[in-house]
C-alpha cells in the first residue's frame, strides 16, 4: 500500500493531538479545584483588609478632629502626607 506510511503518520498526529486534549482538560480540572480552594482564602483576606482599612480611616478621623482641637502644625504636615491627590482627568 502506497499510503501506508502517510496513514501511520497522520494516526500518530491523531493520537498525539488526543493525548494532549486529555492533558489540558485534566489541567484545566486541576486549575479549577485549585481556585475553588482558594477562594475562601481570598475572600477571608478581603475582609481582614477591609476590616484593616475600615480601622485606619477611624484613626485618621480621630487624628483630624484632635488635630482641629490642638492645632499642631507637625500633626498637620503628617495628615496632609497621607492624603490621596485628587484624581487628573
Amino acid at each position: 500500500m502506497k499510503n501506508d506510511s502517510t496513514t501511520t503518520f497522520l494516526n500518530l498526529v491523531l493520537a498525539a493531538l488526543v493525548f494532549l486534549g486529555v492533558l489540558f482538560a485534566l489541567l484545566a480540572i486541576w486549575h479549577t479545584r485549585d481556585l475553588r480552594r482558594a477562594q475562601p482564602l481570598a475572600q477571608a483576606q478581603l475582609m481582614a483588609f477591609q476590616s484593616n482599612f475600615a480601622r485606619v480611616q477611624a484613626l485618621v478621623t480621630d487624628t483630624m478632629t484632635y488635630n482641629a482641637r490642638v492645632n499642631s502644625p507637625e500633626l498637620t504636615q503628617i495628615l496632609q502626607s497621607i492624603q490621596t491627590p485628587p484624581a487628573v482627568k
